[in-house]
This record gives structure tokens, sequence and C-alpha cells, in this order.
């Protein structure tokens, strides 16, 4: 069976991190192992757009470096974030809502939910999705999602 492991923000923010820092060298350790194993990983345009604001905040050139190497570095592991993503994150947003289980602010943009609408959305040809994330939180009432520590490769 094949996996799709979709990174969240926190993931994405390891895997691109500088040499040296030991949670970013276990992330990638994880990463490299769960590719050698055949999964595919892909980063939704909303993780890429919370990395990539951050790196602008601070400003850190080089990790911005670093994570459009990580993007580019096969063909189809960037996804944007399409129309079809963001009619489909509305009705999980109203269905959280409705049901007494929001994912945030009703102001807020509401990445969680986005990222899960993109996993949804994505047509590749995989049999098991799964969210890595850092912080599970919101993420499972959606779809399938663990610490990426949790993830088996």
């Amino acid at each position: 069976m094949s996996r799709l492991i979709i990174l969240d923000a926190g993931p994405l923010g390891l895997v691109t991190q500088r040499r040296g820092v030991a949670k970013a060298e276990a992330c990638r350790t994880w990463l490299a192992e769960c590719l050698r194993h055949g999964a595919q990983v892909i980063v939704p345009a909303i993780a890429y757009y919370e990395v990539r604001r951050e790196l602008e905040r601070i400003p850190n050139s080089r990790g911005l470096e670093r994570l459009e190497a990580f993007c580019q570095a096969t063909p189809e592991r960037y996804v944007p974030l399409s129309d079809t993503a963001l009619r489909r994150g509305c009705r999980l947003w109203a269905q959280a809502r409705n049901a007494g289980r929001p994912t945030a602010d009703p102001s807020a943009l509401d990445c969680d939910v986005l990222l899960a609408a993109q996993a949804l959305t994505y047509e590749g040809t995989t049999e098991e999705r799964i969210i890595a994330t850092t912080n599970v939180g919101h993420l499972p009432q959606f779809m399938a999602a663990a610490h990426w520590r949790d993830i088996v490769p």
C-alpha cells in the first residue's frame, strides 16, 4: 500500500531548519526513512505559507532558500491551493462550527481546515493519507493525523 504524508507547518519548518539542530535532524532522519520506504511527501500551499511568513518576518534568507529547495526537490511535492480545496475548506469549517468543534477563532484564517481540505482534495494515487504535524489538536476531526514522530516509516 502506498502512503501519502502531508506535511503540516511544524514538520515542514523542522525539515528545512539549519543543520545541527537536534529536533530538526531527527525530523529529517524520519522523513528520509519515510521516503526510503516508498512514501510520497507533499507540502500543501497553506503549510508553505505558514512557514514562509515567519521566515519573511524574522527575516531568514537562508531559511527561505532551504524551504524553496525542499519544496522543489521533487516535481509534485508542492501542492498549490485550489478553488476545490477552498470550497472543501469552507464546508469543513462550517461542519466543525455547527458541531461545536471550532478549530480557530471565527475571524481567523484557520490554516488547519485549509490543510485538511488540501489533503482531502489531493488527486494523487496513494491509498493511505496522513497529516504529519507537531500539534495533533483539531486535525483528526477531518482526517488521519499524527505527530510526525508517531508515524512509522
